[in-house]
């Protein structure tokens, strides 16, 4: 719950802590959306959960680029969710109480969001999304890659990732396999800061050296 005490300044504290790239928040949810839209289509139609949405940057990435999707969002903080905009929160229940989840989603993400869930509580919660997918749907998580030096340096200064453990790839691959849940594609992600934009158009042929910021993981629902 301490994300409550960062909800109103969110934003502004995120652009600060990822400022040596050269870009601000809105990128880093924009590249993740456009990712997802890559792989899904961007006339996707599904049921999608953002757990862990927060302010919503990314919901508002999502509906953007995935917009005949129906966006569903938890967070465990109220604060957050009432920085939300009402365009999204009118269309979709963004909640902090699972009940009110629905166990129909085509695609749940969840988007650097499982370095903040206690270590042993990890396997429980991917398993728990797991159940909220219809058969065949789709689970994506995007997390901060530990191998990279730069990465380990921005969550130690980060205010809101104090309680940070990060996750490599293979940990991840196995909370998503002990599910049920098939990966179907796993890459390293976000390589190069702005000053080297021009390199970006590369990025997708990098997928496989462990050396981006972040990686990315989409698996389906074994039926």
């Amino acid at each position: 719950m301490h994300f409550d005490q960062f909800a109103a300044d969110y934003k502004q504290v995120l652009d600060k802590n990822v400022a040596l790239s050269g870009e601000d928040s809105e990128y880093f949810a924009e590249y993740k959306a456009r990712y997802l839209a890559r792989r899904l289509s961007p006339d996707f139609t599904g049921k999608i959960l953002d757990f862990g949405c927060g302010v919503g940057l990314l919901s508002r990435s999502l509906k953007k680029n995935l917009p005949a999707a129906k966006l569903d969002g938890y967070d465990i903080s109220c604060a957050s969710l009432s920085c939300i905009e009402r365009e999204l929160t009118s269309e979709g229940t963004f909640t902090n109480d699972l009940g009110q989840l629905g166990e129909d989603y085509d695609l749940i993400v969840i988007a650097n969001v499982l370095h903040h869930v206690p270590v042993a509580e990890r396997s429980a919660t991917i398993q728990a999304l797991a159940g909220r997918l219809v058969a065949g749907g789709r689970l994506a998580v995007f997390e901060h890659n530990p191998v990279n030096p730069a990465t380990r340096w921005a969550v130690k200064q980060c205010a809101f990732d104090t309680d940070a453990v990060l996750l490599p790839m293979r940990e991840t691959v196995a909370h998503l396999e002990s599910a049920q849940v098939r990966v179907v594609r796993q890459d390293y992600i976000v390589f190069m800061p702005r000053v080297l934009a021009w390199f970006r158009r590369f990025e997708p042929w990098l997928a496989g050296v462990p050396l981006g910021a972040q990686y990315a993981l989409l698996g389906e629902k074994r039926g």
